[in-house]
């Protein structure tokens, strides 16, 4: 088993982590990225809402972001996963599923969120092609179309009210009874299915139809979701980085835990999940970790 020594490992290497890299490469450091290629947005076609890179694919842009950082050459990148990392501020070890370890001063966690799948069939294979979560990446392109919401509980109406905003072809479907008020939700113009949903009929993710366990069919191109999920990576917690109510790793304005020296970026740390906020929280991280690395050494 091997020890390297670096200034900063960032554990994850997708949008938020790229970019905290290539502040971190600019800024001479010597920086290891290890990540286990598994973003959470692999099925989607397009990102969209990123000045510069609206409708192009997410891998390539992550192709194209990967190029770049390791044009620096303090940066190195390996596809490997994290399983623990101990140590305190300064001296931190990782440990990885490839039986590897290596050293750094400074953790930034870039590990994202896992999304929960409905148990409904054809859910997950339509999930961030024509099931989507978000009409700020994807609302311009599903725009006027016959279009459902997947939801039953009181963010009914008030999910209603953002998408009708970008289709007036609007049905919410609870998939069951109802566990909230409808009739404010049919005030707005927006029926309440309270069927369940035997499946979700798709064309390579493209949804066609919902199938109902009543044998009835409802016609369908686009079905909005706000999914569940679970934190990607356990080591934060397992560490003690603390955890908001809704799950999230808990940071500060310039993306510190309350952990010493462990900082955490990216779709971890925050429901505004976009590839433009990722790589900005990555930037700022890796700018103030820098400034602690500095002030460290006239310290030291």
């Amino acid at each position: 088993m091997k020890t390297d020594k670096y200034d900063v490992i960032i554990i994850g290497g997708s949008y938020s982590g790229l970019a905290a890299a290539m502040t971190l490469g600019r800024a001479i450091r010597k920086t290891l990225v290890i990540d286990s290629g598994k973003p959470c947005n692999k099925q989607t076609p397009y990102a969209h809402n990123f000045i510069t890179q609206d409708g192009v694919a997410p891998h390539k842009i992550a192709q194209e972001a990967k190029k770049q950082v390791l044009a620096y050459p303090t940066v190195s990148f390996i596809e490997d996963m994290a399983t623990d990392v101990t140590g305190t501020d300064g001296d931190f070890t990782v440990t990885t599923q490839a039986n590897q370890r290596y050293e750094a001063k400074k953790i930034i966690f870039a590990t994202g969120v896992r999304d929960i799948m409905p148990e409904i069939p054809g859910f997950a294979e339509s999930w961030g092609i024509t099931a989507i979560h978000c009409p700020y990446c994807h609302g311009y392109e599903e725009r006027s179309k016959n279009t459902g919401i997947l939801v039953n509980d009181e963010s009914a109406l008030d999910f209603a009210k953002l998408i009708l905003n970008w289709t007036d072809k609007l049905t919410i479907y609870t998939n069951g009874a109802a566990q909230f008020n409808v009739a404010p939700v049919n005030k707005v113009g927006v029926e309440v299915i309270e069927k369940e949903i035997q499946m979700i009929a798709n064309e390579k993710g493209k949804i066609t139809h919902l199938q109902f366990k009543d044998n009835s069919v409802a016609e369908l191109e686009a079905l909005y979701h706000r999914a569940k999920y679970e934190q990607h990576c356990k080591i934060p917690e397992k560490i003690g980085c603390q955890l908001t109510e809704s799950g999230y790793i808990e940071v500060n304005d310039f993306q510190q835990t309350n952990v010493m020296g462990v900082y955490a970026i990216g779709d971890a740390t925050t429901a505004f999940r976009a590839v433009s906020v990722a790589s900005a929280s990555g930037t700022k991280a890796a700018a103030i970790l820098n400034h602690e690395l500095i002030a460290a050494s006239w310290t030291e």
